[in-house]
C-alpha cells in the first residue's frame, strides 16, 4: 500500500495526486475528492483510507488489480471524443465518468455509448428563456447529417427556433452561474456574433450525454474538415471552457463616458461583455490578438481618464484603438491581466486573421 505515493489517483489523471483512498471493491487507489464520488455508489464502490489499518485479504485484493489493469479493464474503449473530467472540473462531470466506468460499463461495451456516438440525438432540455428568464421544456435535435444542433419552441413545431452549426458550437458547463448542478452553457456564431443558450436536465447522466453527443459531432466534423489531423489534434477543439469570467467595469471608445459594470467572458480571443451574466447577447465583443500583432495589455488606466471607476485598472491596446477596463480588485486586475498575456502570447493562427478582419470591419 505504501507504494501509493508512486501513482496517480486513477479517476482524473490530469491533477490529481498522491492517491491516499482506495477502493476494495474494485482494487484502485484513487484521491480523496474521488474517493467521495465512489462513496456515492456504495454498491459498486467501498472506499478506505491508506492510513487505517488493513488486513492481508485486503492488501492482496489490492495487489491483484492495481490502477494498470483497473484502467486496462474500465477505459479500454474510450471514445476520442468522450470528455476525461479533470481535477478542476464540476462534480457532475467527474461523477458521471466514475459511474460510467464502474456502473454502466460503458466503456468496455461499445454498445452502451449509442446515445453519444450515434450521430443524431433528440429529447427535451429545459431552456432559459432569452427575454423573461424562465426555464422552459425545448425540444433539441442534434444532427450530424445535417451539420446543426436545433431546438424547437413547440413540439409539434415543423420549422426551429435556432439552428446552430456544428461548425461554430461549444459547450461547457456552468452549474453555478445557471443555477443547476446539471446547467450547461451552449453557444454558437450567428451572423459571426456570439449567442448564448442556457439549458439543463434533472438527469445527471442525459445531460452528460448531450454534452458528449456534441463533442462526437464536432470531433466527426473536424474529421472531415482536417483530414490529414491526428486525433491528439483535434480532441483540444471539441469544446473550451471560458479563459476567464467575471465582472469588470468598461467605458466607451471616446474614454469620456462613465464606466459600466458589465459582465466579462473571455472566450478564445473574443472577450464579450454583457450587462447580465445569463444574457443570451453580448453588448459588445473585443478580437484580442497576438504581440506579433501589435496587442498588448498594461496594468492601469492613462491619466487622463475621466469619470468614476473601480481602483485597479486595465488597458488593452488593440491596433485600432484603447479599450479600458477596471477592477474592483488587485487579485481580479491580476488575473485578468494573466488572462489576457496568455491569448497575446499565443501566435495567431491562420484562420483568425479572417475574425480579426472582421472585426475591424464592423460597423
Amino acid at each position: 500500500v505504501c507504494k501509493k505515493h508512486h501513482m496517480v489517483c486513477l479517476e482524473v489523471m490530469q491533477g490529481c495526486v498522491c492517491p491516499d483512498w482506495a477502493s476494495l471493491t474494485l482494487g484502485v487507489f484513487v484521491c480523496q475528492a474521488c474517493s467521495l464520488l465512489h462513496r456515492s455508489i456504495p454498491h459498486i464502490s467501498r472506499v478506505k483510507s491508506v492510513q487505517d489499518t488493513w488486513d492481508a485479504s485486503e492488501v492482496e485484493l489490492m495487489a491483484a488489480m492495481g490502477n494498470n489493469a483497473a484502467k486496462a479493464k474500465y477505459e479500454q474503449k474510450v471514445p476520442a471524443f468522450y470528455y476525461r473530467p479533470t481535477h478542476t472540473d464540476c462534480k457532475l462531470l467527474r461523477e458521471q465518468w466514475i459511474r460510467a466506468k464502474y456502473e454502466r460499463n460503458e466503456f468496455e461495451f461499445i454498445e452502451k455509448q449509442e446515445p453519444y456516438s450515434a450521430g443524431y440525438r433528440e429529447g427535451f432540455l429545459w431552456k432559459r428563456g432569452r427575454d423573461n428568464g424562465q426555464f422552459l421544456s425545448r425540444k433539441f435535435i442534434l444532427s450530424e447529417r445535417e451539420g446543426a444542433l436545433k431546438y424547437f419552441n413547440k413540439q409539434d413545431a415543423r420549422d426551429p427556433k435556432a439552428v446552430m452549426k456544428i461548425e461554430t458550437l461549444n459547450a461547457t458547463f456552468q452549474p453555478a452561474k445557471i443555477g443547476n448542478p446539471c446547467g450547461l452553457q451552449i453557444t454558437y456564431l450567428k451572423d459571426n456574433s456570439t449567442r448564448n443558450i442556457f439549458v439543463y436536465h434533472s438527469d445527471a447522466k442525459e445531460m452528460v450525454d448531450w454534452f458528449n453527443a456534441i463533442r462526437a459531432a464536432r470531433f466527426h466534423y473536424l474529421q472531415v474538415a482536417f483530414p490529414g489531423a491526428s486525433d491528439e489534434e483535434l480532441v483540444p477543439k471539441l469544446t473550451r471552457n471560458f479563459m476567464k469570467e467575471g465582472f469588470m467595469e468598461k467605458t466607451g471608445p471616446k474614454h469620456t463616458e462613465g464606466f459600466k459594470k458589465r459582465w466579462f467572458t473571455m472566450d478564445d480571443r473574443r472577450l464579450m461583455y454583457f450587462k447580465d451574466p445569463l444574457d443570451a447577447y453580448a453588448r459588445g465583443e473585443v478580437f484580442i490578438g497576438s504581440k506579433e500583432n501589435s496587442y498588448t495589455v498594461l496594468a492601469g488606466l492613462p491619466p487622463s481618464t475621466q469619470g468614476y471607476h473601480w481602483n485597479h485598472g486595465i488597458t488593452i491596446v488593440t491596433p485600432e484603438r484603447k479599450f479600458l477596463f477596471a477592477c474592483e480588485t488587485e487579485a481580479e486586475q491580476r488575473d485578468w491581466i494573466a488572462a489576457f498575456q496568455r491569448v497575446i502570447n499565443r501566435p495567431m493562427r491562420p484562420q483568425e486573421y479572417a475574425v480579426e478582419a472582421h472585426f475591424k470591419h464592423k460597423p
